[in-house]
């Protein structure tokens, strides 16, 4: 049955994808982003483009649940998509932009999430996809502020979970692994700006490198890989066990949405 989806930072990579794919299947998909111009190809295809700004704007995420619910009637799937990855030593990062990493990767999906329960709650079903990373899992050098986000993502979602079984709504957490795209960019450069020069620069520098090959090739997942995850993302088995699909991106007898 088709769904109505809202999908954040969907001007690239895994979150274009994941509209694609969405479409493909016959899906609503509205398509929110800060840059509505880089979605012009979306909306060729068929999505509905939002600006959407999770941290800075909370006037453009009241205003395009509101037209969601004003044109389609309910919503019934929620992918929180959007974040980057600043990296640098805990030392050298300033705090400003360890707070903004919090505020796009935790604070922002906590907002909208808090803006979509009433009508979910309301309908007794919907869907929430929380697009973590196996950050989520474990931590590494010069990662420290981006892998707390994403620790933090898991701890939310779990509890969350539990808090919205009784009313039918579903908790799912993707956990992709390295992908292409621009955030492996957004990180090389990141690190290098905070740590290149000081005292941690051998390790930075070392740690850049790596990154940079790590991101090459064959070795991350093609973005449309992860998109095809999510939008197969099924419910946990366990009602009160936190579905989660983790980095291999594999899964059995999938339940669309």
């Amino acid at each position: 049955m088709a769904k109505t989806v809202l999908i954040t930072g969907a001007s690239s990579g895994i979150g274009e994808e994941t509209v694609k794919a969405l479409l493909g299947v016959g899906h609503t998909v509205y398509a929110g982003a800060r840059r509505v111009d880089r979605m012009k190809g979306l909306s060729g295809a068929g999505a509905h483009l939002m600006t959407l700004d999770v941290v800075t704007d909370d006037a453009s995420i009241t205003t395009a649940v509101q037209t969601i619910l004003r044109e389609a009637g309910r919503i019934d799937v929620l992918i929180n998509n959007a974040g980057y990855g600043s990296y640098g030593a805990l030392e050298d990062v300033p705090p400003e932009e360890a707070r903004r990493q919090f505020d796009v990767n935790i604070f922002g999906l906590a907002r909208l999430t808090r803006l979509v329960l009433p009508t979910m709650r309301t309908q007794r079903s919907g869907r929430i996809v929380n697009v973590s990373s196996i950050g989520g899992k474990f931590g590494e050098p010069f990662g420290s502020w981006y892998h707390a986000t994403k620790f933090a993502v898991e701890g939310l979602s779990d509890s969350l979970h539990v808090e919205l079984h009784p009313f039918g709504i579903d908790v799912v957490v993707i956990q992709p692994r390295s992908t292409h795209s621009e955030w492996s960019t957004i990180a090389h450069e990141s690190l290098l700006k905070y740590s290149g020069n000081g005292p941690y620069r051998e390790g930075a520098s070392s740690h850049a490198k790596m990154m940079e090959l790590g991101h090459q090739g064959s070795i991350p997942a093609a973005p449309s890989v992860v998109a095809r995850t999510i939008v197969q993302a099924k419910r946990p088995k366990n009602p009160l066990c936190n579905g989660r699909i983790g980095p291999n991106h594999a899964f059995h007898s999938p339940r669309s949405f």
